[in-house]
């Protein structure tokens, strides 16, 4: 008998994989493709350039496809999914109507505003990306999240006309909904010359990115919290109901039917603020990594470990993109003394990344009466031991990791086994294709340090910085 395989689609901010698995979660291969810069045509405007989504999934595909060592009747299916909270305008044919609105656009914050008149349809990025490869327009429900008429408890469009209206999208310009890990169609003969991919191969539904990342993290009911370490960064824990009325956290739909997310507050372009301090400290450390045959960041993080826990008291607020509430709001570094170099730098952004996220899931974990045991860290930003640990010390918790940390590829991978009966529950897929790799216990005087310069400063920053940067703002936006 042949051995099966699984095909994990995962569009993110930054780029479009597509990866390949066994039965066993194992990586047999995959492609990756970097997706274009943005384009910024007005203030508050974000948009992905020309068919960005779809002409790097393409290539993506290509690769995998190319490197895969076994026969393509052997793929059994492909789960999709991509990022969430952006919107889509098709044509009638299904073409874009105009380029791809991204999560980051303040225009998201507003019910849609009918300006092309060749918009047909509206949808999400799982909606578009699944009607390019079926030709049919199904979407997942679970990828519905702001702006959109969608009933969290029924997991359907709304039948309340009065909710309805308020998104301003009438019924018959929507996709039809369909719960994760069911089948949304079948790969046209059309898509299959473009990817690579075998013709006829069930295209399944998934939810958005961060379910779909808690499905492949191998996150489950009880006391683990999930940090998603990704171009926006937050924690989650598993929920088996809708509550609407949460103060500091909100309700997303999961990637198992019926169930659900709660997501504490996060940080706007958290680990791309990695990505622009490493830019920012330029050619001398590439060179110095080279020399050691290192890549940048994992060069970075060996001189930051030599860094004292606290960075010796330099610390970094994460609002390099506001909230559209909140836009007055800008990155803060505050504490520089002479002591302080590119590893001091670097270092206090990883401890500004898991500061700010502690305070968010206290909160939340208060909300809901949980007390939290351990952490599941997930994303690119897994792969550094240094933050991994930083997240142990400042948490007081133990943080593992994963042996896949493209955890939205591998739980795309996992829905499609569940629609294709490779698995016949969600529960046996994570047991069959979700590995640890390590665990990371907490140094606790370095905890008892974060503990002290949090609750005695980090919190407090923003308190005494909001007014002089209102200020600011009308004059430098």
């Amino acid at each position: 008998m042949n051995k099966k395989y699984l095909i994990g689609i995962d569009g993110g901010t930054q780029s479009s994989k597509v990866v390949i698995f066994d039965l066993e979660g194992n990586v047999i291969c995959e492609g990756k493709k970097d997706l274009r810069p943005m384009n910024l045509p007005a203030p508050g405007v974000v948009e992905h350039p020309d068919d960005d989504l779809w002409d790097t999934l393409i290539i993506a595909a290509r690769q995998a496809m190319t490197k895969f060592p076994g026969r393509k009747e052997d793929i059994v299916g492909i789960g999709v999914c991509t990022i969430r909270c952006c919107r889509v305008l098709l044509k009638a044919d299904g073409s874009l109507a105009s380029p791809v609105i991204s999560w980051m656009d303040q225009r998201l914050a507003r019910p849609y505003e009918h300006e092309n008149p060749e918009v047909r349809y509206v949808t999400t990025t799982t909606g578009y990306i699944t009607q390019r490869l079926t030709g049919v327009n199904n979407d997942t429900a679970a990828n519905y999240e702001g702006q959109w008429p969608i009933d969290k408890d029924t997991w359907d469009w709304s039948k309340d006309s009065v909710y309805f209206q308020k998104f301003n999208i009438p019924r018959e310009m929507l996709f039809n909904l369909q719960l994760p890990g069911t089948v949304a169609g079948y790969l046209t003969e059309q898509a299959a010359k473009l990817t690579g991919m075998p013709a006829g191969i069930p295209i399944v539904s998934t939810a958005n990115d961060k379910a779909v990342e808690a499905l492949g993290a191998g996150l489950l009911p009880g006391n683990t919290a999930l940090i998603s370490l990704g171009t926006y960064i937050t924690s989650m824990v598993h929920g088996q109901k809708n509550i609407s009325d949460a103060q500091t956290f909100f309700t997303n739909l999961a990637s198992v039917p019926g169930q659900y997310l709660y997501e504490s507050g996060g940080i706007r372009r958290g680990m791309w603020t990695v990505s622009w301090v490493r830019e920012l400290l330029g050619d001398e450390a590439s060179r110095k990594a080279k020399a050691r045959g290192l890549s940048t960041e994992d060069y970075l993080n060996c001189l930051s470990e030599k860094v004292p826990a606290g960075s010796d008291g330099l610390m970094t607020v994460l609002d390099w993109l506001a909230r559209p509430d909140i836009p007055y709001r800008k990155g803060i570094m505050i504490g520089f003394d002479g002591r302080h170099g590119g590893a001091h730098i670097y270092r206090s952004i990883l401890e500004g990344i898991a500061l700010t996220i502690k305070n968010h899931a206290d909160a939340m974990c208060k909300e809901l009466a949980l007390k939290l045991e351990n952490l599941i860290i997930s994303g690119g930003g897994s792969n550094s031991t240094l933050f991994v640990q930083i997240f142990a010390d400042v948490f007081g918790l133990p943080a593992s990791r994963n042996v896949v940390n493209s955890a939205a590829g591998l739980g795309s991978a996992i829905c499609a086994a569940l629609a294709t009966g490779v698995y016949d529950s969600y529960i046996t897929a994570i047991e069959k294709m979700v590995k640890f790799r390590d665990v990371f216990q907490p140094n606790f005087d370095h905890h008892r340090l974060y503990e002290k310069m949090n609750e005695d400063v980090y919190q407090h920053i923003t308190c005494y910085t909001d007014e002089i940067l209102k200020k600011s703002f009308p004059i430098f936006k």
